[in-house]
């Protein structure tokens, strides 16, 4: 990062007022130590943002406002310009996310095949609407304008693991089975 003067800083002045799960936080936070070196290696270059953003996630779980704006302020691109690639990719996520996950596709190919059915069944089972936790945080509901995978649609992903072909009985049985599991706490 660099100050008003145009002398690089290190983001770790960062106020320790701002330590929480998804916010950058003081010099101890070594998250904050991997994040700057991965913006370092890329130079700070603005065209490196995807690749940032996706470091940003893995390590914090999910794009926290301050910490977009962070990135922004490295990368000295404007803050809208972040925030407009974060919300565009379905991959990145500015809330927490459950311990479990489950997208669905919603894409012509897939919604044609009975998505919206998919979708329909999954919020029943989890209790939760779309884009939405449950309230322990255990599940996280989304959905995805493409995953790609036409020729398998409806296609779904439950923690990493995408299924082609799925059906309301399938992923209702599937969900019931991951939310019935014991926590791993």
């Amino acid at each position: 990062m660099f100050n008003s003067n145009g002398v690089h800083t290190t983001m770790s002045t960062l106020p320790a007022s701002s330590q929480t799960r998804g916010t950058p936080a003081s010099a101890g936070d070594n998250r904050l130590k991997i994040l700057e070196a991965t913006m370092k290696r890329n130079q700070y270059r603005p065209d490196a943002l995807i690749e940032v953003l996706h470091k940003a996630q893995e390590i914090y779980g999910f794009l926290s406002p301050s910490l977009l704006t962070l990135i922004a302020r490295s990368l000295h691109l404007p803050p809208s310009r972040v925030y407009g690639v974060a919300t565009f990719y379905h991959f990145f996520s500015l809330a927490p996310q459950g311990e479990h996950t489950c997208t669905i596709c919603l894409g012509t190919a897939c919604y044609v095949r009975g998505a919206g059915d998919l979708m329909a069944a999954a919020e029943d089972v989890a209790g939760v609407s779309v884009g939405k936790t449950t309230a322990d945080g255990r599940f996280s509901l989304a959905s995805a304008r493409c995953l790609g995978a036409c020729g398998i649609a409806p296609a779904i992903i439950i923690d990493g693991v995408v299924a082609g072909h799925a059906t309301p009985e399938d992923i209702a049985a599937r969900l019931t089975a991951l939310l019935t599991t014991p926590s791993e706490d």
